[in-house]
């Protein structure tokens, strides 16, 4: 057979070759395999395929060659994270994408080359996260995304991602809020934290510590910082970081607006807000050089943290007896309320600025006034429980009736 042969080297060392010139008449050398290890006539039967193959304008070497320098799912992870999640993902979305990368789907597919991943791959993944199986389904969420890349960027063929016919474990997804009394009862927590200060917490009703008294009637208040946070997280439904951050330059109290991400994570734009949000900022103190509405004691350039947040979250929901609420619950509370007001769902996606497909065009039509109504009744339903004012009432808007 033509370009059919054996190398032999130096070393002792035969293997069965096949040269032959590719399209470009440039000569090639294909290794086919060890002497020894294949007969003669199972190497020329392998050369016989190649040849078939470079008569059809392919080129097994080129080929081989292209294989080996593949990107692996590592590389490709590597390149999600660097050219994608980072340019379009919140800070904190990113880091979670990150570590779960690291921890769970680099370990377990990260030698694997890109363009040969298959579907049995992606379920054992899946499945070997199946004790956790929101994090799994996250995990192949990811991978998914990536792979659709991996397609864009000429990695892998088009119409080949194997993540998509993976059936997706059962979430239970958390529906906690606050009923109106537990909004009551968070209210008068609130006053105490602000005025007496909220009861010592001493695990097994006690003290553990010779240093401390004996009794159990100790107060400790919160700071302004942490009051103010938790009414204004109740009375926007923002999320926690878009509180704690917000600054005195994104306050518009003639327009009626706060600064707010129209997507989490993105660029703030001014989103209307209750009368009582605006009395709320109206009220706080402004100490000198402090840019941010919740500016730290210790350093009035900088906002307060996440740590004492969550840590005076913690006292409070204990005094108040919903210790399986968590802070992002607040906003849960909001967008229930608003849906049970009766308003559209459209003015409540509006009001929470949840992201969706029509997310450009939304907000190329936005109406300010529907949402600051749903706004203005939320406000002055919610300052009420938290006054301990169990009559107040959600009104739904329609023709003949008014606010009150």
């Amino acid at each position: 057979m033509p370009g059919f042969g054996a190398l032999v080297l130096a070393s002792g060392v035969k293997s069965f070759i096949f040269q032959y010139r590719n399209e470009a008449r440039r000569s090639r050398r294909l290794t086919i395999g060890r002497y020894g290890a294949m007969t003669v006539d199972e190497a020329r039967a392998l050369a016989r395929e190649a040849a078939v193959k470079v008569s059809k304008g392919g080129d097994p070497v080129s080929a081989r060659r292209a294989y080996r320098e593949a990107p692996t799912m590592a590389q490709l992870l590597d390149r999600y994270l660097a050219e994608h999640v980072s340019n379009h993902n919140a800070e904190s979305t990113a880091k979670d994408i990150a570590a779960l990368i690291e921890k769970h789907i680099r370990p377990r597919i990260g030698s694997i080359k890109a363009n040969d991943f298959k579907r049995s791959d992606a379920a054992k993944l899946h499945t070997a996260m199946k004790q956790t199986p929101r994090r799994a389904n996250y995990a192949l969420a990811i991978l998914s995304k990536a792979l659709s890349l991996a397609e864009v960027w000429d990695i892998r063929p088009e119409n080949t991602n194997p993540c998509g016919s993976i059936q997706r474990y059962q979430e239970n997804h958390r529906t906690r809020f606050l009923s109106a009394e537990e909004v009551t009862r968070l209210g008068e927590a609130l006053v105490e934290a602000e005025t007496i200060g909220l009861p010592w917490r001493i695990e097994g009703g006690k003290a553990n510590s010779k240093h401390l008294p004996k009794d159990d009637k100790r107060r400790t208040p919160l700071s302004w910082q942490a009051i103010a946070a938790v009414r204004l997280l109740l009375l926007t439904g923002a999320r926690l970081n878009e509180i704690i951050s917000l600054k005195w330059a994104d306050v518009d109290a003639t327009a009626g607006t706060i600064a707010l991400p129209g997507k989490k994570g993105g660029k703030r734009e001014p989103h209307p807000v209750s009368a009582a949000v605006l009395t709320i900022l109206a009220s706080l103190p402004r100490p000198k050089g402090a840019s941010h509405v919740l500016p730290r004691d210790s350093g009035p350039k900088r906002h307060i943290s996440r740590e004492v947040m969550e840590a005076a979250w913690q006292r409070l929901r204990w005094c108040v007896g919903i210790e399986d609420v968590r802070i992002h619950d607040l906003r849960h509370t909001v967008g229930t309320y608003a849906a049970q007001s009766g308003v559209s769902s459209f003015i409540v996606r509006d009001l929470l600025r949840h992201q969706n497909i029509t997310t450009t065009a939304r907000y190329a039509n936005f109406d300010a006034k529907p949402v600051r109504q749903i706004s203005n009744t939320l406000g002055d339903m919610l300052t009420a429980n938290l006054e301990g004012q169990t009559g107040a009432q959600v009104v739904p808007f329609g023709r003949g009736v008014k606010a009150t």
